[in-house]
């Protein structure tokens, strides 16, 4: 009746990724981020150190730090301890008494905790809308389109996009920033979502969708006119990895490595786009070296 110890297994790649029988693309000005009941308790039935559970905490704070970036409302659920038996009600039937009143088991992990900007919504069923004012936080934002992250994928993540499509906002599950009781169980939830109810994506493809949406303010913001040599953009690169020139990069280094995390890359694909290439964030990710840049926009006329 409780939740089983869960086997450490593979996050989905975006090789993985289901077909989508929608195209939606998520916009900052339209989107809310919501991070799902990633509390003590429900992590606790993982081996932390062991997949998915690093991917999952890396991804969701990827996500995080890019959606406060745009201005992206983050909400949270958290399920409350020692819950009356009349609020838990048919809960109690398939896991359990649930928490207990114990800050070690309510606390959200502290690798994605909220800062004092978010919203922490109290938790009562699957779905995130249910016994909430979710919905209504949405309405009054002008806001139709969540992104959803958290655990358990095939339950309260799906039920929340679910109920999501129900009340006619498109949902986005990020499927490396979900995790679940086993890769099948996963999968399916992925599945379902994207047939039936959902837009499934990854943590890569939906951090270039919400760049792209934000290109053209972005780009403004820049004021970066002009062509581009290879060594301005490794000055480029240095600048944004706050380092000095003078201490050498070779070429070949995967920058990753060397401190070149999302948000920065994301920054760099702005100021290129700003110089007239025509690249995207997955791209450059996926060969992050200043050698295959440059070879990706050696057939553009952005280069001096």
């Amino acid at each position: 009746m409780a939740i089983p110890a869960i086997t450490p297994y593979a996050m989905p790649a975006e090789s993985d990724l289901p077909k989508n029988k929608v195209e939606w693309k998520a916009e900052p000005k339209r989107s809310v981020l919501l991070i799902h009941d990633m509390q003590q308790y429900f992590i606790d039935f993982y081996q932390k150190n062991d997949s998915p559970i690093p991917e999952l905490l890396k991804n969701i704070t990827t996500i995080k730090n890019r959606c406060v970036e745009l201005g992206i409302p983050v909400v949270y659920t958290a399920q409350p301890g020692d819950q009356n038996p009349k609020d838990r009600a048919l809960l109690t039937d398939f896991w359990g008494t649930g928490l207990d009143d114990d800050p070690n088991q309510t606390r959200i992990v502290s690798d994605v905790a909220p800062s004092d900007d978010d919203i922490v919504l109290t938790k009562w069923r699957y779905s995130a809308f249910k016994r909430t004012n979710l919905l209504e936080l949405m309405e009054e934002q002008g806001r139709d389109q969540l992104i959803i992250c958290g655990v358990y994928a095939h339950i309260g993540c799906l039920l929340t996009a679910s109920e999501a499509f129900m009340q006619d906002i498109q949902s986005f599950l990020v499927a490396d920033a979900v995790a679940d009781f086993s890769l099948e169980e996963h999968k399916m939830a992925l599945k379902y979502a994207a047939e039936r109810c959902a837009f499934t994506t990854s943590t890569l493809q939906l951090l270039d969708q919400l760049q792209v949406s934000e290109d053209s303010s972005a780009v403004a913001t820049q004021e970066i006119t002009g062509d581009l040599s290879l060594d301005e953009l490794r000055m480029l690169i240095f600048e944004l990895l706050g380092e000095d020139p003078s201490e050498g990069l070779d070429d070949s280094e995967d920058l990753v490595d060397r401190g070149m995390d999302s948000i920065r890359m994301m920054s760099l694909v702005e100021i290129l786009r700003g110089k007239g290439a025509e690249i995207n964030f997955m791209q450059m990710a996926e060969n992050p070296t200043i050698a295959d840049w440059w070879n990706l926009l050696s057939s553009q006329k952005v280069l001096a």
